[in-house]
C-alpha cells in the first residue's frame, strides 16, 4: 500500500482541524494547535501526536503495518 503523509490533527480541547503533512523519518511528539495553544503529546502507548489525534496513523507506522500485510 502507499504511505500517506497528509494527516487532519484533531485538538481534543478545542475540536479545531487542520491538515498537516507528517514528517517522513521520524515520530512528531509535540504539537501545538494554532486555534487555542495547546501542546499534544501523543496519548499512553502511541509513538507521536498523529497516532494519538490524527486521522491517519503516521509514516512510521503505516509502513510497519504494510509490513504485516505482505506476510
Amino acid at each position: 500500500m502507499e504511505i500517506k503523509y497528509k494527516s487532519t490533527i484533531t485538538c481534543p480541547d478545542c475540536g479545531y482541524q487542520k491538515e498537516e503533512t507528517m514528517p517522513e523519518d521520524f515520530c512528531q511528539f509535540f504539537y501545538e494547535c494554532v486555534n487555542c495553544k495547546t501542546i499534544l503529546k501523543p496519548r499512553q502507548g502511541d509513538c507521536c501526536v498523529f497516532c494519538s489525534y490524527g486521522s491517519l496513523l503516521c509514516p512510521s507506522v503505516q509502513r510497519v503495518k504494510n509490513d504485516d500485510d505482505v506476510f
